[in-house]
């Protein structure tokens, strides 16, 4: 991708991500080369019935009930309850229920989806595109105000299957008063200046940056977007189907864990890293007893949530480098998607469409809109664009690269953990550059 100009507005990145190549993905997100990975316009007015729980109706009178499979547990009781009821201003006779997925959702999803009993509306796992049409409905018929970004991720032979929940960019989401009582007076935009910063932050009694390191998910930053953002190449991911060795030192994986592994070294992480707890820090964050994460700004608005004032947290590019160069990752979050077997089909493209037009769902979870032109309400995202950084967009993963990473075992979350804590973390690479290999000979490839 081109570089942009410091003055390009989040409204023109939006607008371009509908160029981008088609094919083959907060916790456990399905990003943009993840191999994972927490959003008023018209409904769909298609004529064709409704079936199942005596539902048969066409138009605005579609009936039925709609289950959804989320992660989302937090909401349930509380803003979901609200989604239900505006909703059912529109499709009073819809009845809309949540099944909590309290575990891995990839994981439970993929259990799911093995034993034939699939909710009607769920986010897609971590499957390729080639197995889209196995489970799921074509979306191309929704009837949608303006154009999606990130359409061709989730789509096979000209279908479209999964659409966004939302977007997002990686940076440091701070407590500015944190950086304040520190003497902290200017972000840092290099490297050397981040660690200084973080040294000023422990002295006074801080804990510089929150990285949750047990719960494995939070890494994902680390291993998933910054590798690409150093190689500045979208599809750094992908090329290593054409090496042995995809983890070295010198490149973007190994220089990605290199930095958070200097970050714990010099005690800038959690006091103990191995017993962090994603809620609380939250809430450390949002007191000031923690000053960062490295996180996607859907976090920013949970902060907010738990008791920060929304003009004491900011937020800023992680500069990776001395170079003084500004780039992030910009990605899609999990894809909704409707059971192909649902028996209350049009009514679950109903739903999905009014949670996509009408919810406003994108801005209690401070995604950027998967609507291609709908401007973000999250002040911290002017903040972060202001810097002048440039947006990365993500490529789809290569059905190769996970065939590959799936059979060797290969989860770079985990992995970063066996990094950061190994007093050989050349050993390590070398350990999964071997598994690599051999399930990349295994396969053919």
């Amino acid at each position: 991708m081109k570089k942009k100009s410091v003055m390009l507005t989040f409204l023109m990145v939006f607008a371009l991500s509908a160029i981008l190549a088609a094919c083959g993905g907060n916790n456990g997100n399905n990003t943009a080369n993840s191999g994972n990975s927490g959003n008023s316009g018209t409904t769909n007015s298609t004529e064709q019935n409704s079936g199942g729980d005596g539902g048969e109706a066409s138009g605005n009178e579609l009936s039925g009930k709609v289950t959804f499979l989320t992660n989302r547990t937090d909401m349930i009781g509380k803003e979901y309850d609200e989604y239900v009821k505006r909703f059912n201003e529109k499709y009073p006779n819809i009845k809309i229920e949540f099944e909590a997925s309290q575990t891995d959702y990839n994981q439970q999803a993929k259990v799911r989806m093995a034993s034939g009993e699939l909710p009607d509306l769920m986010f897609i796992p971590d499957i390729p595109n080639s197995d889209l049409p196995k489970y799921f409905a074509p979306l191309d018929d929704l009837q949608l105000s303006s154009g999606l970004t990130f359409k061709d991720f989730k789509s096979y032979d000209g279908k479209l299957y999964g659409i966004t929940t939302g977007n997002s960019t990686s940076g440091i989401v701070y407590n500015k008063k944190a950086f304040a009582d520190a003497g902290i007076t200017e972000i840092p935009k290099t490297w050397d200046e981040f660690l200084a910063a973080c040294e000023k932050l422990k002295q006074n009694g801080v804990i510089p940056l929150s990285s949750n390191f047990k719960d494995k998910w939070p890494l994902g930053s680390w291993v998933y977007d910054l590798p690409r953002v150093i190689e500045n190449n979208k599809d750094f991911p992908n090329e290593i189907i054409n090496t042995e060795t995809p983890f070295t030192m010198d490149n973007g994986y190994g220089k990605a864990m290199s930095l958070i592994k200097e970050l714990a070294d010099k005690g800038y992480l959690e006091k103990d890293i191995n017993s962090t707890n994603w809620e609380q820090s939250k809430k450390d964050i949002a007191n000031g007893k923690m000053a960062m994460y490295f996180l996607g700004n859907w976090v920013i608005n949970q902060v907010i949530g738990v008791g920060a004032e929304s003009d004491n947290i900011g937020f800023f590019p992680l500069p990776f480098d001395n170079s003084g160069d500004s780039r992030a990752a910009f990605n899609p979050d999990f894809f909704y998607a409707v059971n192909k077997d649902s028996k209350n089909l049009e009514a679950t493209k109903a739903f999905l469409t009014w949670m996509l037009e009408d919810s406003g769902y994108e801005d209690f979870a401070g995604f950027i809109s998967p609507l291609e032109g709908r401007e973000s309400k999250l002040s911290q995202l002017a903040e972060f664009q202001a810097t002048g950084v440039e947006l990365q967009e993500g490529m789809p993963d290569d059905p190769k690269v996970i065939e590959i990473r799936n059979k060797a075992q290969i989860d770079l979350p985990a992995i970063a953990q066996e990094f950061v804590l190994a007093k050989d973390p050349q050993a390590v690479l070398d350990k999964w550059n071997k598994a690599w290999a051999k399930a990349k000979q295994e396969l053919g490839y």
